[in-house]
């Protein structure tokens, strides 16, 4: 099938899964700003060469050292949930291989995005200078700490699944902001969580619905930063 075929094929499942999980998620039809992003994003980029053929499945695939790129229809929601803006700052905690922030960066102003292995931090930047995304940056580090010093965001998007929500993370986000992140221990039970800040500082928190995410890893590696 020709490969603009595939990719509008892979939208439409999305926009099908999405009316399906609407009364969970409460998003039966994504901005199509967002669907535009994942259009405009070549995903097979983001895959291992052997996988290309299916990059435009809508299922998470392997990318090495035992992680993963989300399923479409994850990433489109995540996206969504978090309402982004032009003018938007976004943080995200477990880059992969990057298409998550490439996604983002096609919608908001700024794209922090830490990840917690060497291997995949490394490849992710190099990807991401090679594929033009000049608003992306990137760092190695612990990203249940969040990234202090670029804080507040407006938003944070968390890809790996957190056995309790990191308050690091609550603590960088703007009044109205919002934090998307999986909640739940590994093998077990998981929950795709969206907490908002107010105006008072207080969390409201609504789960969506069941995930499996790879986990959080806590360990982290000496500070190293680079960008795009």
């Amino acid at each position: 099938m020709p490969r603009h075929l595939e990719i509008e094929r892979l939208l439409d499942e999305i926009r099908a899964e999405a009316r399906a999980t609407g009364n969970y998620t409460g998003r039966p039809a994504f901005d199509e700003r967002v669907l535009e992003a994942l259009r405009e994003v070549p995903r097979d980029e983001f895959v291992p060469p052997e996988l290309r053929h299916c990059a435009w499945a809508n299922r998470p695939l392997p990318i090495g050292h035992g992680q993963t790129i989300s399923q479409p229809y994850i990433v489109a929601l995540m996206t969504d949930l978090i309402d982004p803006r032009p003018e938007h700052r976004v943080l995200e905690v477990g880059t992969g291989s990057g298409y998550q922030a490439a996604v983002l960066s096609r919608l908001v102003s700024r794209v922090y995005t830490a990840e917690r292995l060497p291997e995949l931090a490394a490849d992710a930047t190099a990807r991401l200078r090679r594929l033009g995304y000049a608003n992306i940056e990137t760092r190695c580090a612990d990203g249940r700490l969040g990234w202090p010093e670029q804080a507040p965001f407006d938003a944070v998007l968390v890809a790996a699944a957190a056995t309790e929500v990191p308050p690091e993370l609550l603590r960088q986000l703007k009044p109205g902001g919002v934090l998307v992140i999986p909640v739940g221990a590994p093998h077990e039970a998981q929950q795709l969580a969206a907490i908002r800040v107010g105006g008072d500082g207080r969390a409201s928190r609504r789960d969506l619905l069941p995930v499996a995410f790879v986990p959080l890893l806590r360990e982290a590696p000496g500070p190293q930063q680079e960008r795009p």
